[in-house]
């Protein structure tokens, strides 16, 4: 029992993770319907730039109470930045183009920033963006300490801190989408974006919106996968950024809800299955090859997701 609940709190941790950004994908998909491939590079960048704001900043050695607010203002400063010049220079001027275009684009950034900041790029002062990233680097563990007794189990710190940021980010962006102007604006827009013109709206400001928010979301996982792995490398978007499609794949794609549902059930379907799938099937060498096999079975008999698609048809 003490290894089932170790590998469901592990499986719930992930799952917080790839929900966080499988909802930039879902929301960017549902207003645009473009597939933002480079999204789980944003999460990198995101992470590269809460270490960058500790290292640049001298933070080793204070409380975290400062360095961890200080490190998520940078991580959103970097992951927004990149979302924001990625829609206005790659996206916005295919918006009208064949979507294999935006697709293939998409693509190629991803590429693009991963060796951005595999080589860094120079700045004046003689430093680097991301100095040193052309190996993996070591990332504060600033939240430490004790084990919380839960009776069953007990839980890490950090692992409880996953939890509760994820889910109050999660019900925060439900709650904005849902209640907000902007957020009333984001649903016109996704359902038609030519009549929310007319009624007034600012289509390409509402565009831009869902991709900010979608960036703040996965800075915010960037900087809580580099606490709780310790360390951190160009190449950790691509893999987590594939696995988040699939989540919002598993949930719906378009539906918020969804791409949280998507992102718990294929943490805790990883987990489990490399904990209890017999002989040479378990185990961490086919932990990723269970969440792609769980979204082709749900490909398969529910191609529209768990709890169906919330994407409008559009000639």
């Amino acid at each position: 029992m003490d290894l089932f609940f170790g590998q469901l709190q592990n499986g719930v941790v992930l799952g917080a993770l790839y929900a966080l950004i499988a909802l930039g994908y879902t929301m960017v998909y549902g207003i645009i319907q473009l597939i933002n491939f480079a999204h789980g590079e944003i999460f990198m960048v995101g992470a590269f730039g809460a270490l960058s704001v500790f290292t640049w900043g001298s933070l080793q050695g204070t409380t975290p109470w400062v360095a961890l607010p200080l490190m998520l203002v940078g991580a959103v400063i970097a992951s927004v930045t990149t979302a924001v010049l990625a829609e206005r220079f790659a996206y916005r001027p295919l918006r009208n183009a064949p979507r294999l275009a935006p697709l293939i684009t998409a693509i190629g950034l991803s590429i693009f920033l991963q060796e951005l900041v595999r080589t860094s790029l120079p700045i004046p002062g003689g430093q680097d963006v991301f100095d040193g990233a052309t190996s993996a680097q070591p990332f504060p563990q600033l939240i430490a300490g004790e084990s919380i007794d839960l009776g069953v189990t007990n839980i890490s710190r950090i692992n409880a801190t996953i939890i509760i940021v994820a889910l109050v980010c999660m019900v925060g962006l439900i709650l904005f989408v849902n209640r907000s102007r902007t957020g009333r604006a984001m649903q016109a827009t996704a359902q038609d974006p030519d009549t929310a013109r007319l009624m007034g709206i600012n289509v390409n400001r509402i565009i831009v919106t869902a991709f900010v928010l979608g960036a703040v979301l996965a800075a915010v996982a960037g900087l809580m996968q580099g606490l709780r792995n310790g360390i951190i490398d160009n190449r950790i978007g691509f893999i987590a950024g594939l696995k988040a499609f699939t989540a919002a794949v598993l949930g719906g794609i378009g539906n918020i809800g969804g791409a949280v549902l998507g992102g718990f059930f294929l943490g805790l379907v990883e987990t489990m299955a490399t904990t209890y799938m017999p002989g040479e099937f378990g185990g961490g060498a086919w932990k990723d090859a269970w969440a792609f096999v769980v979204l082709v079975l749900v490909l398969v008999l529910r191609p529209q997701g768990l709890l169906g698609e919330k994407v409008a048809d559009r000639a």
